[in-house]
């Protein structure tokens, strides 16, 4: 009865263990109203090198990153959270040259699935490699690859950036809407792999255009979208107010 105690309490300690060093992502839908578990750089870019800007190169900069709390793009009407209470803007609709980079890696990550929603707004302006773009990428860091690359700027694609997205225009500013990303670990046998995401956005080079991206949901479950469309917000609200009305022609009736 001993050795079996004691076999059973030292296959306890081997699984707290593992659970201990074992990885997720810090305030992944940043829900603690701040970007603590995140790491920001940031900077400006002129002239007009070849797109996209390597995020490193901004590394140790000072970052333009928002926590937003809710409300509507300025541009697109669509909301700039889309589950909790909370979502990062990297950059904003200021056009003043500004680089942003927000990125977190994480080191055995043993869920099966990662997934996170994205929303990127391009103001229209000029060429594949001078316009204001975002860039996102999910790397496998155990084997070098990149699970997720996304480039766009405001006048096209530049590699994959385009693939299952449905850009809008909307008065001459670009928009994805929300994008979720689902990645199956499972399938790529890449449970307990270490990873990093990284999202660029940029102004154009010459202070003309803006660019911004709304990052939320980051995590092993697919982000429930429990925050109310505009356009539902609305009719709600008409609900509402035909209900009281009716209860108010009851009264006078009664």
């Amino acid at each position: 009865m001993t050795k079996r105690l004691v076999s059973m309490a030292a296959a306890v300690l081997m699984t707290l263990g593992t659970s201990a060093y074992a990885g997720t992502f810090v305030n992944g839908g940043f829900e603690d109203g701040n970007l603590g578990g995140w790491t920001g750089g940031g900077g400006t870019w002129s002239g007009s090198p070849a797109a996209p800007v390597n995020p490193a190169v901004y590394n140790g900069g000072t970052p333009n990153n928002t926590i937003m709390s809710g409300g509507t793009d300025p541009y697109t009407g669509a909301n700039r959270v889309y589950t909790g209470n909370y979502s990062v803007r990297v950059n904003d609709s200021i056009n003043n040259y500004s680089v942003s980079t927000l990125r977190q890696s994480v080191t055995n990550y043993t869920d099966n699935s990662i997934f996170f929603a994205w929303n990127a707004v391009l103001e229209a302006s000029h060429g594949l490699s001078d316009s204001d773009y975002f860039s996102l990428t999910l790397r496998d860091d155990t084997t070098g690859t990149d699970l997720v690359s996304r480039a766009y700027s405001s006048a096209g694609a530049i590699g994959s950036g385009t693939s299952g997205v449905t850009w809008t225009n909307y008065s001459g500013w670009y928009s994805s809407g929300w994008v979720v990303e689902q990645i199956d670990l499972l399938a790529l046998n890449a449970v307990g792999h270490d990873f990093t995401l990284t999202l660029l956005a940029s102004d154009c080079p010459y202070g003309g255009h803006a660019g911004y991206v709304y990052l939320d949901g980051f995590g092993s479950v697919v982000p429930p979208n429990d925050v109310p469309e505009p356009g539902s917000l609305a009719l709600l609200g008409l609900g509402f107010a035909g209900l009281v009305a009716a209860r108010q022609r009851q009264k006078k009736a009664a």
